[in-house]
């Protein structure tokens, strides 16, 4: 019987990827000469610290369209708000992975709703969605991938025929 995944997961790889860039772009920019200012990458958030607060909002426009470059959905990015303190600006940015419990139920639901002849079930941090033909998976596909599917950044793997 073909099923799907539907995850939510990006290249750890291709992240760390996107933050290199976008410090080369920051320590080559003309507005940011002389300012110290920059992205660190931990496991699961990216660190923003630069000196005034409107600083890091052009940052988080760079790291954006690095991710974007990357092939890696600006959606992933949860945006803290920033902490200001004298002389220095920090902002925390998380990068979503998996997806949590009342998403993944969401999901289904819009499936569900959707009176597609499919069965959608929650396993773990993942979406398994199984039918009789591949025409109504791809339709699932669609409909999530447009208007009426979540505001997530959604990969669907694990196709089998």
């Amino acid at each position: 019987m073909p099923s799907f995944d539907i995850v939510s997961e990006f290249d750890r790889h291709e992240a760390q990827n996107a933050v290199d860039q976008a410090n080369r772009e920051v320590q080559g920019r003309f507005d940011f000469r002389g300012v110290d200012a920059g992205f660190e990458l931990s496991d699961e958030s990216v660190a923003l610290h630069a000196e005034v607060d409107f600083q890091l909002k052009q940052m988080l426009d760079i790291l954006r369209n690095k991710l974007i470059a990357r092939s890696i959905d600006p959606r992933i990015m949860d945006v803290q708000d920033a902490e200001l303190s004298g002389v220095k600006a920090r902002q925390t940015v998380a990068l979503k992975q998996g997806l949590e419990q009342k998403e993944a139920k969401d999901i289904v639901k819009r499936i569900k709703d959707s009176k597609l002849k499919v069965q959608a079930q929650i396993q773990g941090d993942k979406v398994r969605v199984t039918g009789k033909k591949r025409d109504d998976l791809q339709s699932v596909m669609a409909m999530l991938r447009g208007d009426e599917g979540p505001d997530l950044a959604l990969q669907f793997d694990n196709f089998r025929d």
